[in-house]
């Protein structure tokens, strides 16, 4: 009888679908339903663009060594076929009045609050996100950020984003093939040198050393991007203005789209075939 009573009410309140039904009464003569809802539609053309991450979009190593050069970010640069030179109009994406880098170089999934802080205060239209890539490139293996970490700092994250952006899509990258980064780099012997100095120990310390737990090692920097990789899928798949794009990971970077000082991060060829990826997932129906 509870129920019943229960039903009867929560009927007649319109959650079982009131008069306004549009089953009852269909479209009206303007063609519309009544008491329809409007539905959230992604932009592919957005008008502004912020971006946050690491090193990658921060374009380190593409111009000068060791250096930041966004002019030739993927995201916002101005000196390459960037993601804000193809969306924005071109006096727009020229001045570089709505599009900002808030990237920076070393940033790991913890970072990307600040980031976030600082773009809420721009407004952007769209946000660019690529993280992760220095979660595993630590000193050791052991030193790597968890998955589980991972999964629990960029979903705060992104709930964080949405709170003061709840408007502003967000298009988040795969963390690129750090494995495959390291068998196209060890084939330039000036590169193997760089690493030394510390870029990315984790995947390229001993980079011709191929015995067993050199590979073991190697493997379990990729197995644990792969696991980063699903948290960002994942997460972002819960939220109706997020896309995320494995088109990075997958991607088999070549030699010619590395830096030439450290063989590792994009080169300026690299950089234009992220915004390629970029593009093409944020533009797609």
């Amino acid at each position: 009888m509870v129920l019943f009573t229960t039903a009867a009410v929560l009927s007649s309140a319109g959650c079982f679908g009131s008069s306004d039904d549009p089953s009852r009464h269909g479209p009206t003569r303007a063609g519309k339903t009544p008491g329809a809802k409007r539905s959230i539609v992604w932009n592919t053309r957005p008008t502004s663009i912020a971006s946050l991450g690491d090193s990658i979009t921060r374009g380190f190593d593409a111009c000068s060594v060791l250096s930041d050069c966004p002019e030739v970010s993927w995201s916002t640069g101005t000196d390459v076929r960037s993601l804000a030179q193809r969306l924005l109009p071109s006096a727009t994406a020229d001045a570089g009045t709505h599009a900002w880098n808030f990237a920076k170089t070393g940033a790991v999934v913890a970072d990307l609050p600040g980031q976030i802080e600082a773009a809420a205060a721009r407004k952007p239209k769209l946000i660019t996100v690529m993280i992760g890539a220095n979660d595993a490139c630590r000193d050791s293996v052991d030193d790597m950020t968890s998955a589980e970490q991972f999964r629990t700092t960029f979903t705060s994250a992104l709930t964080r984003l949405r709170r003061d952006l709840p408007k502003t899509q967000v298009y988040v990258a795969s963390v690129p093939d750090l494995k495959r980064l390291w068998s196209e780099g060890r084939k330039n012997v000036f590169g193997r040198q760089i690493w030394k100095l510390g870029i990315c120990p984790s995947m390229l310390k001993d980079s011709q050393d191929l015995d067993a737990a050199s590979n073991d090692r190697r493997q379990r920097v990729a197995d644990r991007v792969t696991e980063y990789n699903k948290v960002l899928k994942d997460v972002c798949g819960r939220d109706v203005l997020c896309r995320f794009d494995p088109a990075v990971h997958e991607y088999r970077f070549t030699t010619h789209e590395l830096s030439k000082w450290d063989w590792f991060h994009p080169s300026k060829a690299g950089q234009a075939q992220l915004a390629n990826m970029a593009y093409r997932r944020i533009t797609a129906p």
